[in-house]
C-alpha cells in the first residue's frame, strides 16, 4: 500500500475572512468571555475582555490605522512577548487587511532589520524594553536604517503601573494610547467599507521561519490559510463556547497564533495568557485561577510543570484537553499528563509555518500508543504523501519525506520565489524536511529532521528512537541526542541529558551499559553531556544545531 493519505473531503470550508468570522462569533456569544490575561504584577486584578468587549477594541485600533493611512497590504510588525494588545492587533490588521508581520520576540537589532527590509515593514509596534531586552532602543535603530519603516508604536508597560514606556522622539513615534486616539477621526462605515473589500485569500500575516541556516524566511499566508487551519483543530479538539483555553505558548509562533486564538475565538472560547513568557508555575496557576479546560505547550514545557516541586497542589481538575506539539511526547511524560493533569483527550499536532501550520493530528479516543509515537493522521481536506530522494510515493512502512498539499500551504515565501519553488513543487507539494513513514492505518510517525538524522558508517540513525529508549532510564528526565564529527566513522551520537533531581550521576560508560543488549551497538551514544537545560527557541523548540556547535567546540572535534 502506498504512503499517501487524504483527509475527510466532505468538511467544508470557511469562505470567509478572519473579520468577518469573528464578527459572527461575537454576534452568537456577545457576553461570552473571549481574553483574559493573568496579573503582571502580583495582588493586581487580571484584564478580562468580552467578546463585545473585544471587538469594541478591535475596532478602535482598526479605525485608528485606518486614520494613519495604513492601506490593504501593507506590513504592520507585532514585536512583543504575548500580551493582550497582541490579539487586539492580530484582529485589527485583519479587519483592514493589513499583513502581520510576526516579529521574534528575541531577535536582536541585526535580525530585527533584515525582517523589517526584507518585507518592507511600515509600521513596528514593540514591547516596552525589559531588563532583557533594550526594545525600544533597536527599534529605534531600525527606524533609522530602514526607509520603508515610517510609525514605532509602543505597547503599555503594565508592569510599571500601567503607564506607557519608551517617551515618543520625533513625529514617528506613538505611545499605543496616543495611537489609539487617532481612531476619532474615522467613522465605523469606513472600517465596514474596508471590509468588505477584502477576499480570504488576500495574504494576511508573514511568520518568518527559524532560520537554522541562513536567514529566516517570511511564509506568506492568507486568511483562508490560517483561519481555515485553526478552525479545524478546534473542531477536532470539540471546541465549544465553554471551552478555556490556557496559552503559554508565544503568540508570534503559529502555535500561539493560530492553534491558540484563531482556533479558540472561532469557537467562542476563552483565551486565557499566563504570563508574557513561559513558566510553568504561571502556567498551571492559570488553569487553576480561570478554570482552563485546555492547556497548550511543547514537551519541554509539560515536563517543566510536571517537575514543580508542588505540582500536586494546583487544581487541574477543570481541564480535559490540549494541544502538545513542537516534538514528540515522551511515552512516561504522556501517561503523567493525562492521568495527573486531567487531560484525557490531549491531542499531538504537527506541521510547520508553511502549512498554517497544523498538517496531521490525533483524534479524540486516539490509544495512547498513537499519542506518543505517531503524529496522527492527516487533517482534514489536506494530503500527505511520504516519498524518495527521486520523489516516489514509497510503501507503507518506509522511511522518507513527508510532503503536504492542500489549502493550508502557504502562498510562498515573500518576495523569495526561487525559495518557494525549491519548498513547493509543480504540483502544489510542500516538501517539509522531516523523515517520516506512514503506518497501515494512515498514522504518520515522524523519525526526525532530514538535517538531523546521523549517519554512522554508513548506518542511518534516527535521533528520537534512541531519545524514546533513554527516557526510560530511572534517572533522565529529558534528553536530546545529536551527531557529532568522527573521523573514522563521519559521525558519533552524544546523548545530552538532563537529570530527575537528586538522580545519580551519569556517565557514557553508565549510558552505554544501560543500552547494553537492548540497541544496536552502533546506536549507543559514544558521548555524554550531562547538562542543566537545553538551549531552547523562543518558541520552545530545543536548538540541537546551537548543541552541536557547543560539543564541536568542547571536545575539540
Amino acid at each position: 500500500m502506498r504512503a499517501y493519505t487524504a483527509g475527510d473531503a466532505d468538511v467544508p470550508l470557511l469562505e470567509e475572512t478572519i473579520g468577518e468570522n469573528f464578527e459572527r462569533v461575537v454576534a452568537q456569544f456577545p457576553l461570552h468571555d473571549a481574553l483574559i490575561e493573568a496579573a503582571a504584577v502580583p495582588g493586581a486584578d487580571a484584564r478580562r475582555w468580552s467578546y463585545t468587549k473585544l471587538n469594541d477594541d478591535v475596532d478602535r485600533l482598526a479605525r485608528a490605522l485606518l486614520a494613519l493611512g495604513v492601506v490593504k497590504g501593507e506590513r504592520v510588525g507585532i514585536w512583543s512577548p504575548n500580551c493582550a494588545e497582541w490579539t487586539i492587533l492580530q484582529y485589527a490588521t485583519a479587519k483592514i487587511g493589513a499583513v502581520l508581520v510576526n516579529v521574534n520576540p528575541s531577535y536582536r537589532s541585526h535580525e530585527l532589520e533584515f525582517v523589517v527590509k526584507q518585507n518592507g515593514m511600515r509600521m513596528l509596534v514593540t514591547a516596552p524594553s525589559d531588563r532583557n531586552s533594550d526594545y525600544v532602543g533597536m527599534a529605534r535603530q531600525a527606524l533609522a536604517g530602514c526607509p520603508d519603516l515610517r510609525e514605532l508604536v509602543f505597547l503599555p508597560d503594565f508592569d510599571m503601573e500601567g503607564l506607557d514606556a519608551g517617551v515618543p522622539v520625533g513625529e514617528q513615534e506613538l505611545t499605543y494610547a496616543e495611537l489609539l486616539k487617532q481612531a476619532d477621526a474615522v467613522g465605523h462605515s469606513e472600517l465596514k467599507a474596508r471590509m468588505a473589500g477584502l477576499d480570504p485569500h488576500d495574504p494576511i500575516n508573514l511568520q518568518y521561519t527559524s532560520g537554522t541556516t541562513g536567514f529566516p524566511k517570511g511564509a506568506t499566508l492568507t486568511h483562508h490559510n490560517i483561519l481555515n487551519n485553526g478552525y479545524s483543530i478546534g473542531e477536532l479538539l470539540n471546541y465549544t463556547e465553554h471551552d478555556r483555553v490556557v496559552i503559554p505558548v508565544p503568540f508570534y509562533h503559529c502555535f500561539g497564533m493560530v492553534i491558540g486564538n484563531l482556533n479558540a475565538l472561532s469557537h467562542g472560547a476563552a483565551t486565557i495568557i499566563p504570563g508574557r513568557g513561559f513558566t510553568p508555575a504561571a502556567a498551571l496557576e492559570a488553569v487553576q485561577d480561570f478554570g482552563g479546560t485546555a492547556l497548550y505547550g511543547v514537551p519541554t514545557m509539560f515536563i517543566a510543570e510536571l517537575a514543580l516541586p508542588d505540582f500536586a497542589s494546583y487544581d487541574l481538575s477543570t481541564l480535559r484537553t490540549g494541544v502538545m506539539a513542537g516534538s514528540l511526547c515522551p511515552i512516561e511524560v504522556m501517561n503523567r499528563v493525562i492521568s495527573e493533569m486531567n487531560m484525557k483527550d490531549v491531542a499531538i499536532c504537527y506541521g510547520m509555518t508553511e502549512t498554517s501550520p497544523v498538517s496531521t493530528m490525533t483524534r479524540g479516543g486516539d490509544t495512547l500508543q498513537h499519542r506518543t509515537e505517531t503524529v496522527g493522521r492527516t487533517m482534514p481536506r489536506l494530503e500527505s504523501k511520504i516519498v524518495d530522494l527521486a520523489g516516489e510515493v514509497v510503501e507503507r512502512g518506509v522511511i522518507g519525506e513527508l510532503c503536504t498539499r492542500g489549502y493550508a500551504v502557504m502562498q510562498g515565501y515573500w518576495n523569495q520565489p526561487d525559495k518557494t519553488a525549491e519548498a513547493i513543487d509543480a504540483d502544489g507539494w510542500m516538501h517539509t524536511g522531516d523523515l517520516a513513514r506512514m503506518d497501515d492505518d494512515g498514522y504518520v510517525v515522524i523519525e526526525g529532521r532530514m538535517k538531523d538524522m546521523v549517519i554512522r558508517g554508513g548506518e542511518n540513525i534516527y535521533p528520537r528512537e534512541i531519545e524514546e529508549f533513554l527516557y526510560t532510564h530511572p534517572s533522565i528526565q529529558d534528553v536530546q541526542v545529536i551527531g557529532v564529527p568522527d573521523a573514522r566513522y563521519g559521525e558519533e551520537l552524544m546523548a545530552c541529558i538532563i537529570l530527575k533531581p537528586g538522580a545519580e550521576p551519569l556517565d557514557a560508560a553508565a549510558v552505554a551499559e544501560f543500552c547494553r543488549g537492548k540497541l544496536a551497538h552502533y546506536k549507543v551514544p559514544r558521548y555524554v553531556d550531562v547538562r542543566d537545560s537545553f538551549p531552547m527557541t523562543v518558541s520552545g523548540k530545543v536548538r540541537k544545531v546551537e548543541m552541536r556547535e557547543e560539543a564541536v567546540a568542547r571536545l575539540g572535534l
